[in-house]
Formats: structure tokens, sequence, C-alpha cells
């Protein structure tokens, strides 16, 4: 677990996504763990992306077209937020387990 600047945590994922392989991947919450976004890499050059807080969506993208679509969750989720909490995935069972909250 990582506690980095919002500003910084697209680089954050988008590095650690390519150096990972499919099913890790990772997921970025609030301070207090209320809302966050999970990003699972399903092949090389795609991934799956879990939204939940505000909206409650889930969706699949490509590598290249991320880093536009973390930015739009990022400013709606996370929209005073300065620091945001970085957990790193093994496998897609890690997606549903229930984060202490604050």
């Amino acid at each position: 677990m990582a506690l980095v600047n919002r500003d910084s945590a697209i680089q954050y994922v988008l590095n650690f996504l390519k150096k990972s392989i499919p099913p890790q991947g990772v997921e970025i919450l609030s301070y207090k763990r209320i809302r966050g976004v999970s990003v699972m890499l399903i092949a090389k050059d795609l991934v799956l992306v879990r939204e939940r807080g505000y909206l409650e969506q889930e969706f699949e993208s490509k590598i290249s077209e991320l880093h536009r679509h973390l930015k739009t969750i990022m400013k709606r989720e996370f929209p005073r937020s300065r620091k945001v909490r970085i957990y790193q995935l093994k496998s897609s069972e890690e997606l549903n387990k229930e984060r202490k909250k604050i």
C-alpha cells in the first residue's frame, strides 16, 4: 500500500501495468477508502476498469486509452483529494476484498 499524490498516481499505475503480467492489477482508493477505481490487466494490451463511488461502472479499455479514462475518473471520484491510496492486486479475487474504512 502506498499513499501517493493524486497527480502522479496515473503514471504510477501505467508503469506498474507495463511491467505486470495478467491477471495482476491496481486499486486506487480515496484516503478514507470509501471510493475507488480498480484496474485489472486482462491481456497484454487490454484492461478491466471498475469504478465504485459516485458512479458504479465497469468497462474494458486498451492501455493506450487508459490515461485519458483514468484522468476523467480521478477528477470525478477524488475531486478534492490530494493523496490517494494504491494497492497492488495479484489476482481478480482481490477485487471484491473489503478494505478497512477510516
